[in-house]
């Protein structure tokens, strides 16, 4: 088999990518430049990085799984929400943080409440992006596994696996945190840009060839798929179960409510996504980008969801013995490598490796930023040069890529040894046990004038975190008796998390003065 042709489009990619990335830093040279690209980004561009960071690779090999093992679309009903959240989060979060003129989003905290409810809500985001993002970037290596299974005609051994894995990501990451370091957030932009273009090439090419491949043609595909179609409204035996519909995860229960309340997380709170927004010309492009991108999402999300529906057809007409059966991440990279031309084989694999890149840069950038920002230079004082600050950021960007890496080596030696976990419950899970709490105290900072304070948001953050984790394992719950333990599913914690916050939150009073001190911030920048 040759793989001459896959090996030069790889390279071909990863020249550009770093090219790209790394012409970018005559304009990176300073706090704004680095961290916002000077607020000159086009809305288009921006419109495109936001997919990019939406679209990891565990999109690119998680929604492909999802598809083969429902042969539906219902995991598609989240994309509802998505929408209705960006709406929100146009209208509400994107015109404050202009208006606020902030870079680490959660500075806005600190002008409404103190800094120790910025200080919290910036370390719950980093810990909780690191531990997610280093999750999926093992993703991206599961093609590489599969590589050397082809190669070595034989299955890989576990620890074999683990260590392919290893490799595999490390040198993605390093690769990615050298042009993030160097190129700053227009590094990340304009690669991202390119990557959005492969990853749409790659998936439309999957599709094409694999309808190619299907005896019979639609209908055999349309016979192949699956009730419910699309909708779920959680009435299995014709009247509504809410205990179902808390429990499980594709319904249009949580595609109306808990999908936007997550979406209103990740596109309203998390630097990782903001500041991408933040580096549009003005408001109105950061919004009309913004909402975009969530209808971008319905087609880019159903395409990744067909070809796994597909791919369940063709292994049926097509059985194959040697074809992963207890882990459906590895059935879309498993087909690419076997089955498809020499060419798109390598292209398709660009686009695996564009979606992790694309994801882990801006991810990098945002952590640099944030610890940056709300922790290292406030300390340096008005006097510290260019040079210096920018010295903090691009030694923060690799010290977070280490911390990305020892994350995504620690998932890849769990997956090694439990191949049936699957991956979006699991990143999107981890988001949940903790931006539900960040989301609730902004929104009470933005809703409310006289609620809420250091301690208080403090104490609500964590009984956010509590009544997620008590409702999301089933052993928290055993230990206190609970014999039939109620377990929601992944895509309701972040309502939960963020719905106890606000209530506790609500609690405690903002003090006098600091009310005072906010209404007076608010004067200087009406």
């Amino acid at each position: 088999m040759n793989y001459a042709a896959d090996i030069i489009v790889i390279i071909a990619y990863f020249a550009i990518i770093l090219g790209i990335g790394l012409s970018q830093r005559s304009k990176s040279g300073s706090v704004e430049g680095f961290t916002l690209g000077d607020r000159e980004t086009p809305w288009w561009a921006v419109l495109a990085s936001i997919i990019a960071a939406e679209i990891s690779a565990a999109t690119f090999l998680g929604a492909p799984g999802e598809g083969f093992e429902n042969r539906n679309w219902t995991y598609v009903q989240l994309a509802i929400g998505t929408i209705l959240a960006r709406i929100f989060v146009a209208a509400v979060f994107i015109p404050l943080y202009y208006k606020h003129g902030v870079i680490s989003i959660y500075e806005f905290l600190q002008t409404r409440f103190g800094p120790i409810t910025r200080k919290a809500a910036s370390i719950t985001f980093m810990v909780t992006r690191v531990l997610a993002m280093g999750t999926r970037l093992y993703v991206s290596a599961i093609i590489v596994v599969l590589a050397f299974e082809m190669l070595a005609g034989r299955p890989v051994e576990p620890i074999e696996k683990f260590w392919l894995f290893a490799g595999a990501l490390i040198l993605v990451s390093l690769l990615t945190a050298l042009y993030t370091s160097i190129g700053g957030i227009r590094a990340v932009i304009w690669t991202d840009f390119i990557q959005v273009g492969v990853l749409v090439t790659a998936v439309g090419f999957s599709i094409f060839f694999l309808l190619g491949k299907i005896n019979g043609g639609w209908a055999s595909v349309i016979g192949h798929i699956q009730d419910p179609v699309f909708f779920d409204w959680g009435a299995p035996k014709g009247v509504i179960d809410f205990a179902y519909i808390l429990t499980h995860e594709y319904t249009m229960w949580a595609a109306f409510i808990a999908s936007t309340f997550v979406t209103m997380a990740t596109h309203g709170i998390d630097q990782d996504t903001v500041q991408r927004m933040l580096t549009a010309k003005n408001r109105r492009q950061s919004a009309f980008a913004t909402v975009l991108s969530g209808l971008a999402d319905v087609p880019i999300v159903s395409a990744f969801v067909f070809i796994g529906l597909l791919l369940s057809l063709y292994y049926q007409q097509h059985p194959d013995k040697a074809m992963p059966s207890e882990d459906t991440r590895e059935v879309f990279p498993y087909f690419i490598l076997h089955v498809m031309p020499a060419g798109l084989r390598g292209l398709v694999t660009a686009g695996i490796l564009a979606t992790a890149m694309g994801s882990l840069s801006t991810a990098l950038n945002a952590l640099s930023t944030s610890f940056a920002r709300d922790f290292i230079l406030p300390r340096m004082g008005p006097n510290a040069d260019d040079a210096a600050k920018m010295r903090v950021l691009r030694w923060s960007t690799l010290m977070f890529a280490v911390g990305i890496i020892a994350v995504g080596v620690t998932t890849a030696w769990y997956v090694t040894w439990h191949p049936e976990t699957r991956i979006i419950p699991l990143v999107l899970g981890i988001l949940g046990y903790t931006f539900g709490s960040v989301l609730g105290i902004f929104l009470v900072a933005m809703f409310t004038k006289t609620r809420g304070n250091d301690f208080g948001n403090v104490l609500a953050m964590i009984c956010g975190l509590l009544a997620v984790v008590c409702f999301s394992v089933k052993e928290v719950q055993a230990l206190f008796g609970i014999a039939n333990p109620f377990i929601i599913a992944f895509p309701w914690r972040i309502t939960l998390g963020t719905l106890t916050t606000v209530i506790v939150a609500l609690c405690f009073q903002t003090s006098q003065s600091r009310q005072d001190s906010a209404k007076a911030f608010d004067a200087t920048i009406s």
